[in-house]
């Protein structure tokens, strides 16, 4: 069963057995993947599919870490959106190879989440996050501006901006922020 739903009408998909939701909806960019986490959360029986726009890494990787369990491309035929959805209600997982080694990779790196406001959107460049992934490591700047072939003035840089972005003053707070935000978000 296919429906549609506006943002709060949850009682609407109870009798649904797969969502599709877009990685963009009327609230702006980014916000459906706020919407599979609450669908996955209040009902464990739904399954989802993300559509995606575009699906680069950071797309992908957010959208199984958000519950879905098939992504699609709005580029792709109908005919694979069909076969995505009918695959995903039979309990399967839907991706393709590029975007199943983009899941791999985060796994072997043990990426940590993206941190992002209330409307789902990232606050952190891929630089900050790199960084911020290695300070959460215990790295030094000087460990981590050799691992990223960075000057230790630009990861300090880097770091002053992640700290004003966060509302953080310090190395320890950050870290506390991320594990904060992995006990609150589950996953």
């Amino acid at each position: 069963m296919a429906t549609s739903i506006a943002n709060g009408e949850f009682d609407k998909i109870a009798n649904a057995d797969v969502a599709i939701v877009s990685s963009t909806l009327e609230e702006g960019a980014l916000t459906g993947f706020t919407l599979v986490r609450r669908l996955v959360k209040g009902n464990g029986n739904i399954r989802c599919v993300m559509l995606l726009d575009r699906a680069n890494r950071d797309l992908v990787i957010e959208a199984f870490r958000s519950g879905a369990l098939g992504v699609c491309e709005r580029s792709q035929p109908y005919s694979m959106l069909c076969k995505c959805v009918y695959s995903v209600q039979r309990g399967q997982v839907w991706a393709n190879s590029q975007q199943l080694r983009y899941v791999l990779e985060a796994l072997v790196r043990g990426m940590p989440s993206r941190v992002t406001n209330v409307r789902g959107e990232f606050l952190l460049t891929q630089k900050e996050e790199a960084i911020v992934s290695l300070v959460a490591e215990g790295l030094k700047n000087r460990e981590i501006a050799e691992s990223l072939k960075l000057s230790e003035h630009t990861v300090k840089n880097h770091l002053f901006r992640v700290f004003e972005k966060l509302g953080i003053s310090n190395r320890a707070e950050l870290i506390l922020y991320l594990l904060g935000s992995k006990r609150v978000d589950p996953q």
